[in-house]
């Protein structure tokens, strides 16, 4: 579990699940907030940000 990466939002987390069977890579990312829920600009900036620290990141250090 990853703790807030937003000011706006110190309630956000962000929980990594990974398959239960043992078998495969496949990471999934939950992002977990209070009520209330952030608008629709706030949430894909949220999505955005969650997917570039993982995802391209994650990428570039494989040098991709």
């Amino acid at each position: 579990m990853w703790s807030s990466l937003w000011d706006r939002r110190p309630d956000a987390g962000i929980r990594f699940e990974l398959p239960q069977d043992g078998h495969g890579t496949d990471l999934h990312w939950v992002l977990l907030v209070d009520e209330p829920v952030p608008d629709a600009s706030l949430l894909g900036h949220m999505r955005r940000r969650i997917n570039e620290l993982i995802n391209a990141n994650l990428r570039y250090t494989f040098g991709r």
